[in-house]
């Protein structure tokens, strides 16, 4: 009896073990679940077509109740001759998606994804005439140049914001000004349209819709390039990589020195990587990714920041240093475009001498130590900028490299 009991006991014992077991499994799974579901902070978010078709739609029912507008709207929401292809990216609301426009493959770009999300204007809202017709023109072109002020470090004149705004006051007025000020909170839409026929080596703005603006489509660079960029089926089959790539690298240093000079303020690219810029047909580097580009009065008011060493005064690939007596970092960067470039770019390329390319040893070599010294001009733990004589060095050593190249042409 006493035997019969315990093996009751032990089995009662089993049969609960079996239950914890189970429980504290299903528990796991659960949990797994759940964090399966739900996106860790930091990941981006699902870059959808469906989330991408909702937003388009919420676009085209806010144009056609007046809202917004755009000389891309019509195309968009009523004849659909811009047509959604899929989604590129999506991160904390930026929306970055490939449409074709015509048979035209561009791309769609918004800093968020909701129109409703953007600072309405106030003057919007006191205004009591339904088409906006209550202040004057030129108070709406002051409030666009103190837009301009705050995020690009630029004092522009009412003169030179024709590239902003061509609005025409009637119908649609009020739609209009809605658009032009959630385009206006855009830093890139900022940049695109005041540099708009100032430069081949930024995207031309193709038209917009509410708040998002479309530019065309470029083939982007990246790392698992062996070129890092994409040079066409012509070029690989003919054996003219070097050839290209010293064409790529002359229009580098073109677009740095179009930087350095051509603008009233040196503009920065404080995020140099091969996945920003792109390239045209003829080899013309593009910069395809303005959001880290800062005209010089908005670099030294990014820079000038508290610190206690040099490693508090880097800002993504722009740098300066820290004056440890007043805690500061120096408003002047230390490093400059051409540098950065070299280090992130010219290196991939330069960094050994290529057999067989046709290019003299001698040559090859001389380049390897330009950008070697150029990346790097004195050995420093902070980048500085090259002696000025290296970007004609490289410049004169690129060109000499493609006569060679021409010369060895079958």
């Amino acid at each position: 009896m006493a035997r019969a009991a315990g093996a009751r006991s032990r089995a009662r014992w089993g049969r609960r073990a079996l239950l914890v077991a189970a429980a504290w499994t299903a528990g796991w799974v659960l949990a797994a679940a759940l964090l399966l579901r739900a996106r860790p902070p930091g990941l981006p978010e699902r870059c959808s077509d469906q989330k991408s078709r909702h937003i388009l739609a919420g676009l085209c029912r806010d144009y056609q109740g007046g809202a917004l507008t755009g000389d891309l709207c019509e195309d968009l929401c009523v004849t659909r001759e811009l047509v959604y292809q899929r989604c590129l990216y999506y991160e904390r609301g930026k929306k970055v998606l490939q449409a074709d426009w015509r048979g035209r493959p561009v791309i769609l770009k918004s800093k968020k994804e909701a129109f409703s999300s953007f600072q309405p204007l106030g003057l919007l809202e006191d205004v009591a005439a339904e088409e906006g017709q209550g202040f004057p023109e030129a108070e709406l072109l002051f409030m666009v140049a103190g837009e301009v002020k705050s995020a690009l470090g630029l004092e522009l004149a009412n003169s030179s914001l024709g590239p902003l705004w061509r609005g025409r006051r009637g119908p649609g007025w009020h739609g209009q000004v809605a658009s032009l000020w959630a385009l206006v909170q855009q830093e890139e839409f900022l940049y695109l349209s005041l540099l708009h026929g100032l430069s081949r080596h930024v995207l031309p703005i193709l038209g917009s819709c509410g708040h998002f603006y479309a530019v065309e489509l470029l083939a982007a660079g990246s790392p698992h390039l062996h070129a890092l960029f994409p040079l066409g089926e012509a070029v690989e089959a003919r054996g003219r990589q070097a050839w290209a790539v010293g064409s790529i690298a002359l229009s580098f240093l073109d677009m740095v020195q179009h930087f350095d000079h051509d603008f009233s303020h040196r503009l920065h690219l404080c995020d140099v990587k091969p996945e920003n810029f792109a390239i045209r047909s003829d080899f013309t580097v593009v910069a395809i990714d303005v959001d880290m580009a800062f005209f010089e009065p908005k670099m030294r008011e990014i820079l000038e920041q508290n610190c206690t060493g040099d490693e508090d005064c880097n800002f993504f690939d722009c740098f300066s240093k820290c004056d440890l007596q007043a805690n500061k970092c120096g408003a002047q960067r230390v490093n400059s475009n051409l540098q950065v470039i070299c280090d992130k770019i010219f290196r991939h390329w330069f960094s050994s001498p290529l057999k067989g390319s046709g290019v003299s040893f001698q040559l090859q070599q001389q380049l390897q130590e330009a950008v070697q010294e150029c990346a790097d001009p004195r050995g420093t733990a902070v980048p500085q900028s090259p002696a000025p004589g290296i970007f004609w060095k490289l410049r004169s050593l690129l060109q000499a490299s493609r006569q060679d190249l021409e010369a060895a042409k079958p």
